[in-house]
């Protein structure tokens, strides 16, 4: 299963994918520039720190541009479907095209996409069976990366050794304050948005129904869990390896999804 670029022309997503862009590069600059690096130059703290900070950012970035450009399950113009397959397909009623069930028709994309959740505008592109799991990892390093980020200025002020050997005459120490203020302020909106996401994501994953579904008129039926909640993360990140969930430049493989025990839309 080849790596497929999947790109969605829309200017309003991409002024949306600009923002999250901008707040991970001014965090990412910032934070080693004004706190990590100076405090190791001084040894008051380990160089893992430094290290954990860029890989989880670079774990980050990983998910959101992947997440951006992955196929998120489109189907092609003229589907196989296989024989014993047929009764679990059906025809849009928006592009006259057949679909398995589960699938959804994106007005955006002006597609359908298997296993749809739902269009995000933050990352230019739908949430489908493809890239659903790309979405949960951007979700989670999010959160990671602004927690770490909130909590290196707390100990800016209120734990590090006061810096000694830095240069107070250049532009960023001496409006060292201003620059975490607005890097704080923007931790705390990327948490608080990502949290409530997060949290409504874990929950359908464990119900095994999809934004979509859940949002539909037959929620009795689809809310009810059908499978174990390894068997559902399995599905959504393609592997039963649990430790292989955390990578997102890895390749997914798709398991084998039954679409006639769930319901559809």
């Amino acid at each position: 299963m080849g790596l497929q670029v999947h790109l969605v022309y829309d200017p309003q997503g991409w002024c949306f994918v600009s923002v999250i862009t901008f707040i991970w590069l001014y965090n990412t600059y910032y934070i080693p520039k004004l706190v990590l690096i100076p405090h190791y130059e001084e040894e008051h703290i380990p160089a893992a720190l430094i290290v954990v900070y860029y890989l989880v950012s670079f774990l980050c970035v990983t998910s959101l541009v992947r997440a951006s450009i992955a196929d998120p399950g489109r189907l092609p113009q003229d589907p196989e479907i296989p024989y014993s397959e047929r009764q679990n397909w059906e025809i849009c009623n928006k592009c006259n095209k057949m679909r398995p069930k589960r699938s959804h028709h994106c007005s955006r994309c002006g597609h359908c996409v298997r296993k749809m959740d739902h269009h995000c505008p933050w990352i230019n592109n739908c949430v489908g069976e493809d890239n659903h799991w790309l979405f949960l990892l951007l979700c989670f390093y999010t959160q990671f990366l602004s927690i770490l980020t909130l909590m290196f200025n707390f100990c800016q002020y209120y734990y590090l050794q006061p810096l000694t050997k830095t240069k107070k005459e250049l532009f960023m120490f001496q409006h060292e304050l201003a620059l975490l203020r607005i890097s704080t302020l923007m931790a705390l909106v990327m948490i608080g948005g990502m949290s409530g996401l997060f949290y409504s994501q874990l929950t359908n994953i464990l119900a095994d129904v999809t934004t979509i579904e859940k949002m539909s008129n037959c929620l009795e039926e689809t809310l009810k869990p059908r499978k174990p909640w390894q068997q559902t993360f399995s599905e959504v990140f393609g592997t039963r390896w649990k430790i292989l969930w955390f990578i997102p430049f890895r390749q997914r493989e798709p398991l084998r999804i039954s679409y006639h025990h769930a319901n559809h839309v």
